[in-house]
């Protein structure tokens, strides 16, 4: 009997193209013997579709002219059993699923928002948990619980948008302490989004009025002298961890742009096959070189720190951490973790003999078996506390106060 896999992927989030890419994707490659594969879309204003239209890439391309031919749906449980049902006044049971796949990139998605809602529902799902999906959304709050770990960050600030309005030369005083240049980021997005480098004052604050147009809270870091750029895949939970190959990202730019990720400006990584009828190879678009070229020794301190930093932000699923190596002085900084990465960093894990379907088996058959462990514990009681509770005499205190109030 196939397992019910539902994917979930797009909504409102600046990523929303980069989510359907990666999506696409997976569900390609996912093994049709094993899955029966119901994709849900999210469109950016937050209303759900499914149908078998949505597995390929060239719906997308206009949406709104070709919606008419999906089914807007809402997800339940009914009976320990959980179903996408039809919107409307005639709803009727469109799909049965037994496991959600989030693949999502972004604000409002991928930052634990998602995550809460099928918590909620009590459906199992892949992927990182509510609090290791927020704070891997948050550049502030993983710096700070990566620092509390004595995990290498670089030298950063960080302020909300109403802070710098009110205290900007104080802020700006701050960044110069720092020492240009630096890295202007919106803490909460990904994808390279908002993201400027600052080489002087001048250039100080373009650079945060840019970032501010994407989010409330923003973070300067220091930028890497002699840079290279590293990225380790983990794969696993808080009790296992597995790390893939490491690639060397190369970029024509200070860092990795949104075009060369998901766009393309170079020859990239040659792909056949399914990946070639997506239309796009996502984040294997990107210029890189696999495997790294660094020492075993430096190889082994960042499979280390991304094993270190899975496990102290409380991640699960598949990943990739971003490093930051400053080759002259061998010091290893971790830049941030990709909770859902984009496509799923299938890239990373291919060199080292795991391909693409078999990656997507083992974030499944993780995920369930965290559901059945989760199963076991104790969220809930048996008994009612409310059952020996006096109303009535709750009922008098709450008129009396009824009574202040009036006068």
């Amino acid at each position: 009997m196939k397992i019910k896999v539902g994917v979930i992927f797009g909504g409102e989030t600046v990523e929303h193209e980069v989510s359907i890419i990666s999506a696409v994707q997976a569900m390609g490659f996912m093994d049709a013997d094993k899955y029966d594969i119901i994709p849900i879309y999210i469109s950016k204003d937050r209303i759900w579709y499914t149908g078998p239209m949505l597995k390929e890439i060239d719906v997308y391309k206009d949406f709104e002219e070709l919606k008419r031919y999906a089914k807007k749906c809402v997800l339940f449980k009914k009976d320990n059993s959980f179903y996408l049902q039809s919107t409307g006044f005639f709803k009727r049971i469109l799909s049965e699923i037994d496991i959600a796949f989030p693949i999502v990139h972004g604000n409002n998605v991928e930052d634990g928002s998602l995550a809460g809602y099928l918590d909620t529902l009590g459906i199992p799902y892949v992927g990182p948990k509510v609090l290791g999906a927020a704070m891997g959304q948050d550049k502030v709050i993983m710096k700070q619980v990566m620092a509390s770990e004595n995990i290498p960050i670089t030298d950063y600030e960080w302020f909300y948008d109403t802070e710098y309005l009110t205290y900007k030369d104080d802020i700006l005083k701050a960044i110069k302490k720092i020492g240009y240049p630096v890295i202007v980021k919106p803490a909460t997005l990904g994808s390279s989004v908002g993201i400027s480098v600052a080489k002087s004052e001048k250039e100080i604050e373009d650079s945060i009025m840019e970032a501010m147009k994407y989010d409330v809270k923003i973070v300067v870091e220091k930028v890497v002298a002699n840079l290279v750029e590293v990225n380790c895949s983990v794969l696993g939970n808080y009790a296992s961890q597995e790390t893939s190959v490491l690639e060397e990202v190369m970029s024509k730019d200070e860092f990795l742009t949104y075009a060369e990720k998901y766009i393309g400006n170079g020859k990239g990584m040659k792909t056949k096959g399914k990946m070639a009828a997506v239309g796009s190879k996502g984040m294997a678009s990107a210029d890189r070189i696999i495997p790294a070229r660094i020492s075993k020794e430096m190889s082994d301190k960042v499979v280390a720190y991304a094993k270190q930093t899975f496990k102290a932000l409380n991640l699960s699923g598949v990943c990739r951490i971003d490093f930051l190596i400053d080759k002259k002085t061998g010091d290893v900084f971790v830049n941030e973790p990709n909770t859902i990465p984009g496509s799923l960093a299938f890239y990373l894990w291919e060199p080292a003999g795991k391909e693409y379907h078999s990656l997507l088996d083992d974030m499944i058959t993780l995920a369930i078996k965290e559901y059945k462990n989760k199963s076991k514990k104790t969220y809930s009681f048996d008994t009612n506390i409310l059952s020996n509770f006096d109303g009535l005499k709750g009922l008098k205190g709450l008129k009396g106060m009824k009574g202040k109030l009036r006068k």
